[in-house]
């Protein structure tokens, strides 16, 4: 089965709506599916929870759709380099679920794994764990943490073939393949299709079997977060 679609707008028609929860992979700007977010901003739809490592930059990414004020929450575990976000948070304009980057990750996992909670020592006794079930294993206190099943995931990768298999380039891999198991429907951008039987079986990241549609992007933007140089010499 062909999942390729001809555009990022045509790849999310039909599936995004308003009031959804929706993952997007990434860690800052490294592996953003940048086209779909776009597409997603020109699709109008608004009230969004957004589950995601962080919220992009002013302008480039997650950011995009603060400034049309299309999420109403994030679930996120890193909220810095963006004065958008912060200017909505702290007006009381936007709702924050904070997460610890492991427990982000593995909510995600669990939840394209079919496991609705698991425990976790990361939080306890701390705002983290407010209104949460804990328990005492071993003689150590856990919080229990439920699991993320978003109604549209959106992943960046850096091929595939036509049946929706993945592979992702070095460390644009991070939060992408949690998030590509977890979507009840996935949404992945590429640079590069290939045929079905193309890709090395031991070299595929996710199984097409987590992918319902394609869109190529060939060119996409990869910004640098914050650029570090040196003088040189």
């Amino acid at each position: 089965m062909d999942k390729v679609y001809p555009s990022a707008a045509q790849a999310l028609h039909g599936i995004v709506k308003n009031d959804q929860l929706i993952a997007v992979g990434g860690f800052g700007l490294c592996g953003i599916p940048e086209a779909l977010i776009a597409a997603l901003r020109d699709s109008g739809v608004k009230g969004l929870s957004v589950i995601s490592n962080n919220a992009g930059v002013d302008g480039f990414g997650l950011g995009q759709l603060l400034a049309t004020r299309q999420i109403r929450k994030m679930i996120a575990s890193y909220v810095g380099e963006n004065k958008e976000f912060e200017r909505q948070y702290l007006a009381g304009e936007l709702e924050l679920e904070f997460t610890p980057q492991g427990t982000l990750a593995e909510r995600l996992r669990a939840g394209g794994a079919g496991i609705p909670a698991f425990f976790t020592k990361t939080g306890y006794g701390t705002i983290v764990a407010e209104g949460k079930e804990t328990r005492e294993f071993g003689g150590a206190h856990y919080i229990m943490e439920r699991s993320l099943v978003p109604d549209v995931a959106l992943v960046k990768a850096w091929k595939a073939d036509t049946t929706g298999n993945l592979i992702y380039r070095r460390t644009a891999r991070n939060f992408n393949p949690n998030v590509a198991s977890a979507g009840r429907i996935t949404v992945a951008e590429v640079e590069e299709v290939v045929e079905k039987g193309a890709l090395d079986p031991d070299a595929i990241h996710t199984p097409g079997i987590f992918v319902h549609r394609i869109v190529v992007n060939a060119h996409p933007e990869k910004r640098i977060e914050q650029r570090t140089t040196r003088p040189s010499r």
